[in-house]
């Protein structure tokens, strides 16, 4: 049965049913802060023009990378005050990943979304922990998980009496070093009665599949946002470099930051018809 699905509100910006899709975008992870700065900055500039809602997204850490000798990120202390001054410079809302529940008081002082990996969307303990900030839960699903299973996950924040909950698809694992999106998926979710998030680049991951960290297939970034558009999405999740090639983290999936206005224009007139 069709669940009536809810709004969720991040300051100005209104999440699900017939509004508009949100934009949550930015570098997979924190850098240095110019460069952070520069693509924050960036981005606002095309979400203004376009009027797309906008969301900034950057890791202060990356928890999972393929190998133990990958680059992690910032101290924890340095990157977090790059996303304060992010946010305060532009008036921006903040989302950013959480991997241990001792993360979580800290990071949500900065945060307006807290998001939970796919790899750790099960961890009840750290869901219950984000729910009880009051804070946005963006959840992303399992690359292990069926999409209806996803509700236990958010009635886990839901008991905390935190009902600010999203649900984002970010592959399913289909075979080795592979990802697929069954766009039946986001329609499964949203039916859920949760605003649903399409993640267009980790999507397009290959998991481990360049020896010491994971590959990636961008070229698939366009096809696949603009399906999820068609399907019907409540935001676009894309982690965009100015030069890809030499990020520290998700070289071969992120999206160049020269496309991005145009793969928004193209999700755009998408979204337009669909709602």
């Amino acid at each position: 049965m069709k669940s009536k699905q809810r709004v969720v509100r991040c300051d100005n910006i209104s999440i699900g049913g017939s509004n508009p899709f949100v934009l949550i975008a930015g570098p997979c992870l924190i850098e240095g802060k110019e460069i952070t700065f520069k693509t924050a900055e960036r981005i606002m500039q095309i979400t203004e023009r376009l009027h797309v809602p906008f969301i900034f997204k950057s890791s202060y850490k990356k928890a999972n990378r393929t190998s133990g000798k990958s680059f992690v990120g910032l101290e924890l202390e340095t990157a977090l005050k790059i996303l304060s001054e992010i946010k305060r410079e532009f008036d921006i809302p903040i989302l950013t990943d959480v991997h241990t529940e001792q993360e979580i008081s800290v990071a949500a002082e900065v945060a307006d979304v807290i998001q939970i990996p796919a790899f750790l969307c099960r961890q009840t303990e750290l869901l219950q922990a984000a729910g009880k900030t009051g804070k946005i839960v963006n959840i992303k699903k399992g690359q292990f998980m069926a999409p209806e299973d996803m509700k236990h996950q958010a009635k886990k924040v839901e008991m905390t009496g935190n009902n600010n909950v999203l649900l984002t698809e970010r592959g399913t694992t289909f075979g080795y070093h592979n990802l697929v999106v069954d766009m039946r998926s986001l329609v499964i979710m949203r039916s859920l009665g949760y605003p649903v998030i399409l993640d267009a680049t980790h999507s397009v991951q290959l998991p481990g599949g360049a020896m010491s960290k994971s590959g990636g297939q961008p070229e698939f970034i366009f096809p696949i946002a603009r399906a999820g558009a068609a399907v019907g999405i409540d935001g676009l999740f894309i982690e965009t470099h100015p030069n890809p090639a030499k990020a520290k983290s998700d070289a071969a999936s992120q999206l160049k930051l020269d496309l991005l206005e145009e793969l928004l224009r193209q999700v755009i007139a998408i979204d337009e018809v669909v709602k």
